[in-house]
């Protein structure tokens, strides 16, 4: 039997034996997972869109948001916010202009185009070990800070729901709205 033949039976018998399983014994002698609670689905829920509706209550600033970056995002995305290519996290800022180019660089200040994606990300996605551990007001922070740095917003700006209503991202016409009906 040539190798290759001898692989196929081999592969045919581990496909026949879990085939035979029950699916009873499928879902409760394998045991994989754990029950999905309603605190599970309202912690990747989506309630932030993209003109602020749904953001939550509380507020932060450039020079508490520099301290929350420090502690919590520096070591990934390094003090001046160029990210760290050995780590595989990504600049938060610079590139602006650069997506019609040879050569696009990819950042919250080059390529997203609402604000309220970024605390939305930020929120949910980060810090990448502790991922929606920071509070509201601590993502508000960071947020202002990483949009201070890019110059989106100035330094003495206060972030809060409504000022998100204000904030004119450099990509936010970048994108075009998905005409199906379907898509809404």
């Amino acid at each position: 039997m040539s190798m290759r033949e001898l692989k196929n039976v081999g592969l045919a018998v581990l496909l026949s034996s879990v085939a035979v399983l029950p699916l009873s014994a499928q879902e409760s002698d394998l045991r994989f997972g754990t029950p999905v609670t309603a605190e599970d689905v309202a912690k990747i829920d989506i309630d932030i869109m993209p003109d602020g509706t749904g953001l939550p209550e509380g507020s932060g600033n450039y020079s508490d948001g520099e301290e929350v970056y420090k502690i919590n995002c520096a070591a990934c995305h390094g003090d001046d916010l160029a990210g760290i290519k050995d780590l595989g996290a990504p600049a938060l800022i610079g590139g602006r202009g650069s997506l019609a180019t040879d050569a696009p660089f990819k950042t919250i200040e080059s390529y997203w185009p609402h604000a309220s994606t970024v605390f939305d990300y930020i929120r949910r996605a980060m810090p990448i070990n502790a991922p929606g551990s920071l509070t509201d007001s601590e993502v508000y922070a960071v947020t202002a800070y990483i949009l201070g740095r890019s110059g989106i917003l100035t330094e003495d700006v206060k972030l809060d729901a409504d000022r998100f209503r204000e904030i004119e991202m450099p990509n936010k016409d970048g994108f075009f709205p998905d005409p199906r009906p379907e898509s809404y």
